[in-house]
C-alpha cells in the first residue's frame, strides 16, 4: 500500500511531466533538486544532467542566463526575469521562494514560460506596421511623383521648394552654388540638377577643391601640355574644366579653392577657354558651372580669402538646404530609405520600432544626411534582432541626445529670466549643483568654487541644493 509520501512524490512527477511550462525546484542553497523533461528543448539539457547541479554554476555557464532561482536567493523574494537560452529561445522566468516556520527560504520553485513564438509575432506585427507606415508614405510619394528622383526624399516643405527650384533653373546655364552644412545633401542636388537640364546625357565632373594638394591644383584643374614640368605626362593631360566640355563642371567645397588659382578660374569661367599649364593656345569650352560650399563665402569675401569677383560669378543662383534639425519631418523618410538600402547590401530585414524612430527624430544630426546614413548601416550590422529598438542605438547616441535635451533645459530657463539678478543666480545654482557631483565635502567644494567653506554652505541653504546624501556623514 502506497504512503502518503509515495502518492505526493507521484503526483508531483505528474506535474512536472504534464506542464507545458518548465519546472525547477531547487533547495535552499541553490541545489536543483527536481527538473521537467522539456528542459532540453528549453535549456539544451535534460533533466538528468541538471538534478544535483549548482543553480549558480549553471549561470556561470550560461544555461540559466541569468537565474531566477539566484535571483531569489539573492533578493529573498519572488522574482521574475527574462532570459536568452543556449538554445536560442526567449523564457520568461519567474521564482518563488518557499519558506519554513522561521521565514528561511528552503526551496525555490521556478516557472519558465516560452515566449519565443509570441515574440516572433510581435515582431511580425511590429513589421506589418512598419510596412504599413511606408505604404502610406509610397502612396504620399505616386501622389507628387513629379517631386521625386533617385537618393533624394522629398517631405519637409522646404526641401520640396528646394526641389522645385532646382527644376526651375535646370534648364538654363545660370552658375548655381549649394550653401548648407556639411552632410546635408548637397551633392544629390547637384546631380539632379544636371540630370535635369539638357546636358545630362554630357559629362558631369567632379572636383573637390579641398582634396587636391595647391601645388597640383593648376595643372589638374586646366591640364598641361607634353613636357611642362619634371614627371608630367609625354602626351600631356586635360584638366578638369577641358574634360567638362559639353556637360557640367561641379566645384565641390569651393571654399577650399586657393587664392592662386580663383583669378585664371575667374577668367576660364567669364571668357569659358583655357589654356594648359606650359600652352601658348587657349581652347574654347562649353560648360555649366556649378558649386558647393558649407563655408560663408561672404564673409571670407569680407575677409580676404576669397575673391569677390570669383563670389558674384559662382552666387548667380545661392540654393541654401537647410540641416536635418529644422527640417526633423524628412527623418523617418530617409531612416526608412537608407535602412532598405542597406538591408538589401547585407541581405537581412531590420525594421524599426516606433520608439526607435521617435529616437532619431528628437535628435539633432550635427552631421546631417551623411550621419543619418552611417548610422543605418551600423544599426542593420550590430542590432541584435529584427527589430530595431532605442536600446540598439549607439552609447554616444544616447548620451548626445541627453546632452542636447539638457542644453535645450538651460536655454529655456534662460529665457524665463527676466533681470540681471535672476541670470547671477541661476549661474550660481548651476555650479553649486556641479560642485555637488564632482566633491564629496563642502569643503573640496569651496576648492572647486574659489569660494571659503562657510560661504558654500550658506549658498546651497540659500538655494534650498541637497548635496549628496554622503556629505555631512564625511565631514562629520
Amino acid at each position: 500500500m502506497k504512503t502518503q509520501a509515495d502518492m505526493f512524490e507521484i503526483e508531483l512527477n505528474a506535474i512536472l511531466q504534464a506542464s507545458k511550462d518548465n519546472i525547477v525546484i531547487a533547495d535552499g542553497k541553490g541545489t536543483v533538486l527536481r527538473a521537467s523533461p522539456n528542459c532540453t528543448s528549453i535549456y539544451g539539457k535534460d533533466s538528468a544532467s541538471l538534478i544535483g547541479k549548482s543553480v549558480f554554476e549553471l549561470e556561470a555557464e550560461n544555461t540559466f542566463s541569468p537565474s531566477v532561482t539566484v535571483k531569489v536567493l539573492k533578493e529573498n523574494k519572488e522574482v521574475q526575469v527574462m532570459q536568452q537560452t543556449p538554445t536560442g529561445r526567449t523564457v520568461m522566468a519567474t521564482g518563488l521562494p518557499v519558506r519554513n516556520e522561521s521565514g528561511e527560504i528552503i526551496r525555490v520553485i521556478s516557472f519558465s514560460t516560452d515566449l519565443t513564438e509570441i515574440q516572433h509575432l510581435k515582431e511580425d506585427f511590429e513589421e506589418l506596421q512598419t510596412r504599413m507606415e511606408q505604404y502610406q508614405t509610397e502612396i504620399q510619394e505616386l501622389r507628387g511623383k513629379d517631386l521625386s528622383i533617385e537618393n533624394l526624399v522629398l517631405q519637409s516643405k522646404a526641401i520640396r521648394q528646394i526641389w522645385q527650384l532646382v527644376q526651375r533653373v535646370a534648364k538654363s546655364d545660370a552658375s548655381v552654388v549649394f550653401l548648407g552644412e556639411s552632410g546635408v545633401g548637397k551633392n544629390v542636388f547637384t546631380r539632379a540638377l544636371h540630370q535635369g537640364s539638357d546636358r545630362k546625357k554630357e559629362p558631369f565632373i567632379e572636383v573637390n577643391c579641398g582634396a587636391i594638394p595647391e601645388a597640383l591644383f593648376e595643372s589638374e584643374m586646366f591640364g598641361y601640355e607634353a613636357g611642362s614640368f619634371t614627371g608630367a605626362n609625354r602626351t600631356g593631360k586635360a584638366g578638369f574644366i577641358e574634360l567638362a566640355d559639353k556637360g557640367t563642371l561641379f566645384l565641390d567645397e569651393v571654399g577650399e579653392l586657393p587664392l592662386s588659382v580663383q583669378a585664371k578660374l575667374l577668367m576660364a569661367i567669364q571668357e569659358k577657354k583655357v589654356a594648359r599649364v606650359g600652352g601658348l593656345k587657349a581652347k574654347s569650352i562649353d560648360f555649366r558651372l556649378i558649386a558647393s560650399t558649407n563655408q560663408d563665402l561672404a564673409e571670407m569675401v569680407r575677409q580676404g580669402k576669397f575673391r569677390q569677383d570669383l563670389y558674384y560669378r559662382l552666387n548667380v543662383i545661392p540654393i541654401t538646404i537647410p540641416p536635418l534639425r529644422e527640417r526633423r519631418e524628412d527623418i523617418p523618410l530617409l531612416a526608412h530609405f537608407y535602412l532598405q538600402k542597406t538591408n538589401e547590401k547585407y541581405g537581412m530585414n531590420k525594421f524599426f520600432h516606433s520608439t526607435a524612430i521617435e529616437k532619431l527624430v528628437a535628435y539633432d544630426w550635427p552631421g546631417n544626411v551623411r550621419e543619418l546614413q552611417n548610422m543605418m548601416e551600423r544599426l542593420v550590422v550590430t542590432a541584435e534582432t529584427r527589430t530595431i529598438y532605442p536600446d540598439a542605438l549607439p552609447f554616444t547616441f544616447q548620451h548626445d541626445l541627453e546632452q542636447q535635451a539638457g542644453n535645450r533645459s538651460e536655454v529655456e530657463d534662460e529665457e524665463k529670466i527676466s533681470t540681471l539678478k535672476e541670470a547671477l543666480e541661476e549661474v550660481e545654482i548651476r555650479w553649486l549643483k556641479r560642485a555637488t557631483r564632482q566633491c564629496i565635502t563642502t569643503y573640496e567644494m569651496a576648492k572647486y568654487l574659489g569660494l571659503n567653506q562657510s560661504n558654500v554652505v550658506r549658498k546651497l541653504k540659500k538655494y534650498n541644493i541637497d548635496a549628496k546624501t554622503h556629505l555631512n556623514a564625511i565631514e562629520h
